[in-house]
């Protein structure tokens, strides 16, 4: 089951984060990259290649056996239509608790990603909590709606969203629920949630929750190659 608490929010933006703005290549990466992200957090995502041989937008055929046998979900808006299930049209019902996500993910969304990634990262980069709110406000005065409750037509446990409806465009819901993620964890912590790697080579975003001092690097890998770099410098 998707885990919605705040933590894993937070760990799921910076992971994409990651993806969207460290990954190959260099200009971005591709839909299925980002929706591996997605997945391994849980997410329900098809992407979609840009084009086919004739220049039309290819959906995978995986698609249509999304939501166990069910008629397939709707497009994301702006996408391509959805492919009909037994003639009939392709969009779910609404069950309680408002309507099932989109999975269709492409380039566009990948972009419009993105550019809110960046956006999260600079809330990560701050010196400290103050211009981190700052620029957090701004984000959730940007993005962020009325909170409400959903569970997606069913198919997911009560949980929270801040973005303008159940299916909002991929990029609108990654920034407004990793701010509001982000935010919850600044005010809980009253630090900077987490940074940019100190090494000059990698300044990939982490998360950092845990007391004491705060982090400095990404990962071991990062940490071991800058003391063993500093230690020859001295030698």
């Amino acid at each position: 089951m998707k885990v919605h608490s705040t933590k894993a929010m937070a760990a799921r933006a910076v992971d994409l984060c990651v993806v969207l703005l460290h990954g190959d290549p260099p200009g971005g990466p591709s839909a299925e990259a980002v929706a591996e992200v997605l997945r391994a957090h849980g997410e329900t995502v098809v992407p979609i290649s840009a084009a086919g041989p004739r220049g039309e937008t290819v959906v995978p055929v995986s698609a249509a056996g999304l939501g166990g046998g069910g008629a397939p979900p709707a497009p994301v808006p702006g996408g391509p239509a959805a492919p009909e299930a037994d003639g009939g049209p392709a969009s779910p019902e609404a069950g309680g608790g408002g309507t099932a996500m989109s999975p269709y993910l492409g380039e566009d969304d990948v972009a419009a990603m993105r550019e809110a990634a960046a956006r999260l990262v600079e809330v990560l980069a701050a010196p400290g909590p103050d211009e981190a709110a700052r620029l957090l406000n701004q984000v959730l005065d940007d993005t962020a709606r009325a909170p409400r409750l959903t569970r997606h037509g069913g198919t997911s446990p009560w949980h929270l969203h801040v973005d303008s409806r159940d299916d909002a465009p991929w990029a609108e819901w990654f920034l407004s629920s990793s701010a509001l993620a982000l935010a919850v964890l600044l005010a809980d912590h009253q630090r900077v949630p987490g940074g940019l790697c100190a090494s000059p080579g990698c300044r990939r975003p982490y998360l950092d929750l845990g007391g004491g001092s705060p982090r400095r690097f990404c990962s071991a890998r990062c940490a071991t190659r800058e003391r063993v770099a500093a230690h020859r410098s001295r030698a």
